[in-house]
């Protein structure tokens, strides 16, 4: 990616519902040269989508939590099948494949502790392989929407 490309990404990453033309304005570029460059980024998978920012309370989540989980058998199998499993339930938001003592991470979103509860101990602990857990509810999520390119 040079610089141009990265730009396009930041502006993107701030308002993905410009118009090209609008994009091309502020980069100083033809519009066929900036709608180009879009494509061959979407191509090469460095822009996967757009997607709207919705705020979880809106949609019943104004509990959320990070669920750290152990599994065993530990084998690439079973991990597979839990993080494609627990990834259909509607209460998670996110899964995440991590090293070191933990196996998973589940970001999940809850109406409220009563039903975070019954998550975890209906629909977690029932499973086999899932040999324990450990909770932590988030108070205070920043997101950071613009994501640069790291040097080396």
């Amino acid at each position: 990616m040079d610089e141009l490309d990265t730009e396009i990404v930041r502006l993107l990453q701030t308002d993905a519902r410009q118009s090209n033309r609008e994009l091309a304005r502020r980069l100083g570029i033809a519009p066929s040269t900036c709608l180009e460059r879009v494509r061959t980024l979407t191509r090469r998978g460095v822009i996967r989508g757009y997607h709207a920012d919705i705020n979880p309370a809106d949609l019943n989540r104004g509990v959320q939590a990070l669920v750290s989980v152990q599994i065993r058998p530990l084998s690439r199998t079973v991990i597979n099948t839990v993080k494609d499993d627990v990834s259909g339930m509607p209460e998670v938001i996110s899964v995440f494949v991590v090293a070191g003592g933990d196996d998973l991470v589940l970001h999940v979103g809850v109406p409220d502790l009563d039903r975070l509860h019954a998550f975890l101990l209906d629909r977690l602990s029932k499973r086999k392989e899932i040999v324990g857990f450990r909770t932590s509810v988030i108070f205070q999520h920043v997101h950071n929407t613009a994501l640069s390119r790291l040097e080396t």
